[in-house]
C-alpha cells in the first residue's frame, strides 16, 4: 500500500498539512496548559490570602462577633463556618500535592504551631455530591447535596484558632476551569484553515510550472513544432522554460535537416534506378533483362522502405480529429474485397486527435503482416478516457520469445515462414512502432492464446 502520494503537489501538501496540524496542536496544548496553570495559581493565591486574612480577623474578634461576620465574609465560591471540633476528613481521598502545598503556605503565614488541616476533594462530573463523606455528615458541602455540576473540585481548609475554635473554609474550583476554551479553539481553527488554504495556493503556484513543462514535453513527442513555453515567472521557472524552448528549436532544426537530406537522397537514388531500368529494357537478352528489372524493383522497394523508416515520426501531415472506427472499417473492407478474412469488433466513443494517413499506414502494416503469416486477422478496439487501444491478432506461427524485440530492428528477418521468400523488407513493424510513438503511444507484441500473435497499439488521448 502506497503511503505517500504519487504527485509532487500531493507530497508537498501532505508535508505542509502535517507540519501545520502538529504545530497548531502543540500550540493548543501549551496554551491550554498555561491557561489551566494561571487559573489554578490565581485560585490558589486567592485561597491563601483570604484564609490568612479571615483567620487573623477571627482570632482578633470575640466569639459573639465571629458568627455575625460569616455571611459577609463568604461568597458564591467560598463558604465559611465555625465548629467546636475539626470535621472528619474523607478517609478514601489521599492527601494530594496541592493540599500539601496549601498546608505549607498557610503555616508559613500563620505560624508552624497553628493546627491546619487541608483536604482537596475529587472531581464532581455531573452527579449530585451527596455521596461525599463530608456532605453526608452535614459539614461543608452539605448545602450542595442536590446541586449538579456545581464545581469540578474543592479545597476544604480547617484552622484551629487560639481559643480552640475551628474555622473551616470550602473553596470551590469552578467546573468551567476544566472545560475546553471554545473561543481559543475557534481562533486556532480559523488560523489552521487560513494558513492551510494559503499553503495549498502556494503549492499549486509552485507546481503549476512543472505541470506545464510535463505537458509540453509530452506534446513535443507528438508535434515538434508546438508553440514554445512562455518564458515568464520566477527566475528558475523562466530559465527552465528557456532551456526547454532551446532544446525544442534544436531538435526541430535537426529533424528538418534530416528531412531535407532524406528528400535529396530519395531524389538522387531514383535517377540512377530509372537509368538502370531503361538500360535493362535495351538488353537483347530478355531473361537477363527481367532479372535486372526484378533486382531494380527490390532495390527501389528497399530504398523507399528505408527512407520511410529513417523518416520516422517526422511528417508534414497535420494532426486533426479523426474517426478511428471509420478508418478501421475502410481497412477491413479493402482487405475483404481482396478476398482476405478480416473481422472488426469494438467501438470508439469520440474522435481521436491524430494523423490519419500515418495511422492508416501503421495499422495497415500490422494487418498486412497478420494476413501474410496467419491467413486471417481480427482487429479489436477498446476506448477509454485515457487512451485508445487497438489490437491486430492472427493465427500464424508466432514469434519466438527471444525475438519479440528484435523484429523491430531494421531489416531483421525470422527464419522459416517469416523469411525473405514471404515478401517484405523487414521494416514494416519498425515503421508502425515509430508512428505509434509519434502519437505518444507505443506498439508491443504478445503471444495469442491458442497460437498466433497479437500486435497491440496504445494511443493516449
Amino acid at each position: 500500500m502506497r503511503l505517500l502520494p504519487g504527485s509532487l503537489f500531493g507530497r508537498l501538501t501532505l508535508v505542509l498539512l502535517t507540519g501545520l496540524t502538529a504545530t497548531v496542536l502543540l500550540s493548543a496544548g501549551v496554551q491550554l496548559r498555561d491557561r489551566g496553570q494561571i487559573h489554578y495559581e490565581a485560585i490558589h493565591s486567592d485561597l491563601i490570602e483570604r484564609t490568612v486574612g479571615i483567620v487573623q480577623l477571627m482570632d482578633a474578634l470575640p466569639p459573639g462577633e465571629r458568627r455575625r461576620l460569616l455571611p459577609v465574609l463568604g461568597s458564591t465560591r467560598t463558604r465559611i463556618g465555625l465548629a467546636d471540633a475539626p470535621l472528619e476528613e474523607p478517609s478514601n481521598d489521599p492527601r494530594s500535592a496541592g493540599a500539601e502545598l496549601v498546608d505549607r503556605q498557610l503555616r508559613e503565614r500563620l505560624g508552624q504551631d497553628v493546627e491546619i488541616r487541608v483536604t482537596l476533594a475529587g472531581f464532581v462530573m455531573g452527579g449530585p455530591m451527596g455521596s461525599h463523606p463530608m456532605m453526608m455528615m452535614g459539614g461543608p458541602g452539605a448545602a450542595l447535596r442536590n446541586e449538579e455540576h456545581a464545581m469540578a473540585s474543592h479545597f476544604v481548609v480547617q484552622v484551629r484558632l487560639r481559643d480552640d475554635t475551628w474555622v473551616w473554609f470550602e473553596r470551590r474550583i469552578p467546573k468551567e476551569l476544566f472545560d475546553w476554551p471554545v473561543q481559543m479553539l475557534i481562533t486556532l481553527g480559523i488560523l489552521l484553515v487560513g494558513v492551510t488554504s494559503l499553503s495549498l495556493v502556494a503549492v499549486r503556484w509552485i507546481v503549476r510550472p512543472l505541470d506545464n513543462l510535463r505537458r509540453a514535453a509530452d506534446a513535443l513527442g507528438k508535434d515538434i513544432h508546438r508553440p514554445p513555453l512562455p518564458e515568464t515567472g520566477p527566475v528558475e521557472v523562466a530559465e527552465t522554460s528557456r532551456a526547454f524552448n532551446t532544446m525544442q528549436r534544436r531538435i526541430g532544426r535537426f529533424v528538418e535537416d534530416q528531412a531535407r537530406t532524406l528528400t535529396a537522397v530519395s531524389h538522387d537514388l531514383k535517377t540512377p534506378l530509372t537509368r538502370l531500368r531503361l538500360r535493362a529494357d535495351l538488353l537483347d537478352d530478355e531473361e537477363l533483362g527481367e532479372k535486372i528489372r526484378r533486382d531494380i524493383d527490390d532495390m527501389q522497394t528497399m530504398v523507399e522502405a528505408t527512407l520511410d523508416f529513417m523518416r520516422g515520426s517526422e511528417s508534414c501531415e497535420e494532426t486533426r480529429p479523426l474517426d478511428l472506427r471509420a478508418l478501421l472499417e475502410s481497412l477491413r473492407d479493402d482487405a475483404n474485397e481482396m478476398g482476405e478474412r478480416v473481422r472488426l469488433r469494438g467501438h470508439i466513443e469520440r474522435p481521436y486527435l491524430g494523423r490519419p494517413l500515418a495511422l492508416k499506414r501503421c495499422i495497415g502494416n500490422l494487418l498486412d503482416n497478420a494476413l501474410r503469416y496467419g491467413g486471417e486477422a481480427e482487429i479489436a478496439v477498446l476506448d477509454s478516457d485515457q487512451a485508445v487501444t487497438l489490437t491486430v491478432a492472427d493465427r500464424g506461427p508466432g514469434i519466438p520469445p527471444d525475438a519479440m524485440d528484435k523484429v523491430f530492428e531494421p531489416f531483421f528477418r525470422l527464419e522459416g515462414s517469416r523469411g525473405r521468400d514471404s515478401g517484405g523488407t523487414g521494416l514494416g513493424l519498425g515503421i508502425a512502432r515509430n508512428i505509434a510513438r509519434a502519437h505518444g503511444g507505443d506498439l508491443i507484441l504478445k503471444h495469442r492464446d491458442g497460437g498466433g500473435l497479437i500486435a497491440q497499439i496504445t494511443l493516449p488521448r
